[in-house]
């Protein structure tokens, strides 16, 4: 068992790692339990695999869990899923003191930490991530949102979970490609400031895709550290520092948009060849050695990720990603931050890329 602390003043929580921590659940919820009842929001694909362990875990506990399940998939990030939540939520007689339960994966998690930010001005939640890719990374820092029309996670809030519970053993019934998607997150801590952790990554990736406990284990405790400490220096992303964890995603989010934000790219897909491209870019403005940019690619190809437009299964135009771009909530004063790297975990912040220079780059990218 690790308990790692997001310190954030009146704000700080602990995120805990720990197998079969699912079947404690009712051990380490139970303070969250006003009224002695947990709203628990779930999709259909994790609650088949993992409800019956969780609902175990609170028999004879005096504790009902109020259960909501959503049709699995990134369609449940919308205004519909969510005025359809919130409603539920009224209906059953929600109140501020209570506490919703994230069961699933990044979208889950998005969508329930948004649901109680806003019913009632704001009720309490914590995570329970079940993707490799929600318990590295988007569990842990508060961002909520929802999609629109314009964009991916264009409407939401700052909303920090009172505690974060991570079992890796639940990973072992998520698919291979939800579980590849994930290692793309924990590959880019390497990539933004940890040379030695993505060599590790690149020594031991195949193992953590293996689903090998030891490996897999310290590929979470490593990840979830590393934004722990991120989130707690910049919450907002205010100072700069939180901006770092965004590697890959200013093009990746253009590749989920240009695929429509279905299963044909999911979104650690969509990363993993975003960070290629960055470091692609980065070689083209003469930030980055293309030894290192290679480096990136290579490992990519060899965990099956992504690695540039062809094998994300994009073929629009450069101009037309950089479309998709302008509509990317970090865009400030006609301008567009991109994550950039003068190396392996040498990422910065630039602030005067050139989206002309862009679109001519990836026109040209193989």
């Amino acid at each position: 068992m690790t308990q790692i602390t997001v310190e954030l003043g009146e704000q700080s929580y602990p995120i805990l790692v720990e197998p079969s921590a699912l079947e404690r659940a009712a051990t380490h919820l139970q303070g969250f339990a006003n009224n002695q009842r947990l709203f628990v929001l779930t999709d259909e694909n994790v609650g088949f695999h993992l409800l019956p362990k969780l609902k175990g875990s609170f028999a004879g506990s005096g504790i009902d869990l109020i259960i909501k399940s959503l049709p699995a998939g990134e369609s449940s990030k919308s205004w519909r899923q969510l005025e359809l939540v919130t409603d539920w939520l009224l209906a059953q007689g929600v109140e501020r003191s209570d506490t919703l339960v994230a069961l699933g994966g990044g979208v889950m998690g998005d969508l329930t930490g948004f649901a109680a930010a806003i019913v009632k001005r704001g009720c309490r939640f914590v995570q329970i991530p079940t993707s490799l890719l929600a318990q590295v990374d988007s569990s842990v820092g508060g961002k909520t949102a929802i999609n629109s029309s314009a964009g991916k996670n264009l409407i939401g809030s700052f909303n920090q979970p009172r505690f974060v519970l991570i079992d890796p053993l639940v990973l072992n019934s998520l698919p291979d490609r939800e579980l590849r998607a994930g290692y793309a997150e924990v590959i880019k801590y390497g990539l933004i400031s940890d040379p030695d952790f993505f060599a590790w990554c690149e020594a031991n990736g195949c193992e953590v895709l293996d689903r090998d406990p030891k490996a897999l284990s310290k590929a979470i405790i490593h990840s979830v550290r590393a934004k722990a400490l991120i989130v707690g220096e910049d919450e907002k992303e205010l100072s700069g520092r939180r901006a770092l964890l965004n590697l890959g995603h200013t093009f990746g989010h253009a590749l989920e948009a240009e695929t429509g934000f279905s299963d044909k790219l999911v979104h650690g897909e969509a990363v993993a060849a975003g960070m290629a491209l960055a470091f692609g870019y980065s070689v083209s403005r003469g930030h980055c050695d293309p030894v290192e940019a290679e480096r990136v690619r290579s490992h990519l190809k060899a965990v099956n990720l992504p690695y540039n437009l062809a094998t994300a299964s994009v073929s629009a135009s450069g101009q037309r990603l950089v479309d998709h771009m302008m509509h990317d909530k970090k865009m400030s004063g006609g301008t567009l931050p991109f994550l950039l790297a003068n190396g392996i975990g040498q990422s910065f912040l630039a602030k005067d890329v050139d989206l002309e220079d862009v679109a001519k780059f990836l026109d040209e990218s193989d």
